[in-house]
């Protein structure tokens, strides 16, 4: 299990706990994560569980595959530190993961 803290765009932090093998999206959603709709579910097929990864995190969440990079494109405000919450598998390594939420979805 790891401990990810979210951060909405207000500031409001969101501590949850998430099962290994699990993903921030769906860690997200079970915790009603203001921000994240997460319309396509996880298939990685829209935008709307974007997030910037907290730059200490950014070298062990690693950098976004081919078909994730598209999808970006479809963001709002995409940074370097831009990822898909539907992308990034929790393991133990990610426990303290700490990602915040942009203004607004695509």
């Amino acid at each position: 299990m790891a401990k990810i803290t979210f951060v909405a765009f207000d500031g409001t932090r969101i501590e949850a706990e998430a099962e290994n093998g699990s993903t921030v999206m769906e860690n997200a959603i079970r915790h009603a994560v203001p921000g994240i709709d997460a319309e396509c579910g996880g298939a990685c097929a829209c935008a709307t569980c974007h997030v910037y990864v907290d730059e200490e995190w950014t070298s062990t969440t690693g950098d976004p595959e081919a078909m994730e990079e598209d999808m970006l494109d479809f963001a709002y405000d995409v940074r370097p530190n831009s990822r898909l919450s539907c992308q990034i598998r929790v393991s133990d390594e990610l426990d303290g993961l700490v990602v915040h939420v942009p203004e607004r979805q695509s």
